[in-house]
């Protein structure tokens, strides 16, 4: 006879090894830049992923104003225990939600150890429902990306097709190489079609390799490629490895202290 509390301790353990999800750092650009953002995160999610965003821009670049959300608490909030996790979570139609973070991403490298990991333990627990978590990061941001860009395993670039959409994609692309980042993943929208936005991406990619010198990787068009898919090709295991790769690089950081003035 099967013990009934075996089989829930089973039902837990398939739980919790669920694959953590693909963590990506998210920039949008161009005249429409924060529709561009939720165009690609509904793409995301209709690819059939649970799209958690996490919105760490500002003022224009906030995304609740574009979706009619009231202002919401921030996840920082959440360590003075009045809130919980419920509470912060803000529902978007099609997608699993957003969660406002700009003070906490900020405050994350001046937080004490424990307020610290209380912190990443409730990045953790959004994490167990999620297929996607993308960072949304400001276009000025680039130029000193936050603790969460910096711990993202992946940076997506979604680069409108106009002037204004290669002048910002090709600055924060240089930004984000004088930063750091090794490459970024490009996705192209609001092009007239296919062949145009290869042209555009073929032009970015020239005055990058000319200029800048980090590597660009082509997924398409937001409107009829897999982005998703494009975002998550590689064997199950290392994109396992991607995705908790995340929360290790946020927990690291807990030995980290400012140097004194």
């Amino acid at each position: 006879m099967i013990d009934g509390r075996e089989d829930q301790a089973a039902g837990l353990r398939r739980l919790f090894r669920q694959a953590p999800p693909a963590v990506v750092a998210l920039y949008a650009t161009g005249r429409w830049a924060t529709q561009n953002a939720l165009r690609a995160s509904h793409r995301i999610a209709g690819q059939h992923q649970r799209v958690l965003l996490l919105d760490e821009a500002r003022g224009d670049e906030a995304l609740g104003p574009v979706l009619g959300l009231a202002p919401g608490p921030d996840l920082l909030q959440m360590l003075d225990g009045r809130l919980t996790l419920a509470d912060l979570l803000q529902p978007v139609p099609g997608l699993m939600g957003l969660v406002p973070a700009a003070a906490a991403a900020l405050a994350l490298p001046l937080l004490d150890d424990a307020r610290r990991t209380c912190l990443v333990e409730a990045i953790k627990v959004l994490h167990r429902h999620a297929g996607f978590v993308l960072i949304h990061a400001g276009r000025d941001s680039a130029r000193d990306p936050s603790p969460f860009v910096q711990a993202a395993p992946q940076r997506l670039l979604v680069a409108e097709a106009s002037a204004s959409g290669a002048t910002e994609a090709y600055l924060i692309t240089k930004q984000l190489a004088m930063a750091g980042a090794g490459s970024l993943h490009v996705a192209v929208t609001r092009a007239r079609n296919h062949a145009d936005s290869e042209d555009f991406f073929a032009s970015l990619q020239t005055l990058v390799r000319r200029h800048v010198g980090v590597a660009l990787v082509w997924l398409g068009e937001i409107e009829h490629d897999d982005i998703a898919a494009g975002l998550t090709r590689m064997p199950s295991s290392a994109a396992a490895h991607a995705g908790s790769a995340f929360l290790r690089r946020l927990t690291a950081m807990n030995a980290w202290r400012p140097s004194p003035a």
